[in-house]
């Protein structure tokens, strides 16, 4: 794949930067060395190797699921300015 002078400003264009074209034509050769570079990635022979998805290996701390200061309703409701049947009360809102 080849960048020409119309596809870097065309993306000049898209992503809303002003390039002169003097920038546009210096931008030529160097898009095209990145390009170059991700088609030599695309050579490298990765069968075998499991894809990563951070640099170093991060492992989930996991806390047992398990209730431990349940079944408090009436505690947890008594710092309540209003309640009724068990939930909290609030002012409608809207009308």
């Amino acid at each position: 794949m080849s960048i020409d002078l119309q596809t870097v400003k065309k993306i000049a264009s898209l992503s809303r930067i002003s390039v002169t074209d003097a920038e546009a034509q210096a931008m030529v050769p160097e898009l095209n060395n990145i390009l170059g570079w991700v088609e030599q990635l695309g050579e490298v022979d990765v069968t075998g190797i499991e894809p990563m998805t951070a640099v170093i290996p991060n492992v989930q701390r996991l806390r047992e699921d398990v209730v431990t200061d349940g079944n408090v309703r009436e505690l947890v409701l008594a710092n309540a300015p209003q309640a009724e049947h068990g939930f909290f009360a609030v002012p409608k809102v809207i009308e």
